[in-house]
């Protein structure tokens, strides 16, 4: 899935599409703990999700702090192909699960980097912003790793 996270012309607007993106990997992290065999990917990916929860700790605090009605999690049509991903890549094991992760988080670091590029970020973003895409790229390399 190409993501279109950060191309909305309203900064608050991305936040949110960016919230709604952090919402789906955390459902897609569940499933994929909930359905990986080795203790060692199950321990990584619970790390990643801990860092997706962060996430949406901090955008929903900048959100509500801008005056922005921060939605729940919910099954959105991004959650549903994240975790899509997962389900159809449970058909083939581990390594497909991780592939069909680092698809999911291929999405989130285009996200990020869009939203990073962005001219018109709130000055208390910024840190937020970039902190969140160093640990997806962090995610992204491991996820990568696993595939040599």
């Amino acid at each position: 899935m190409v993501t279109m996270v950060g191309t909305q012309k309203d900064f608050g607007n991305s936040m949110l599409e960016l919230l709604e993106l952090e919402y789906a990997a955390v459902e897609a992290y569940e499933l994929a703990i909930s359905k990986i065999e080795k203790d060692l990917y199950k321990e990584h990916l619970k790390e990643f999700k801990n860092d997706h929860l962060h996430h949406i700790k901090q955008l929903s605090k900048l959100l509500q702090k801008h005056d922005y009605e921060v939605p729940k999690l919910s099954d959105t049509p991004k959650g549903l192909l994240t975790k899509g991903k997962v389900v159809l890549a449970n058909l083939m094991g581990d390594e497909a699960i991780l592939s069909a992760m680092l698809s999911n988080e291929e999405d989130t670091n285009t996200a990020y980097k869009k939203m990073n590029e962005r001219t018109d970020i709130w000055d208390d973003a910024i840190d937020v912003l970039q902190q969140s895409f160093e640990d997806e790229k962090r995610h992204k390399k491991w996820l990568e790793q696993q595939k040599a």
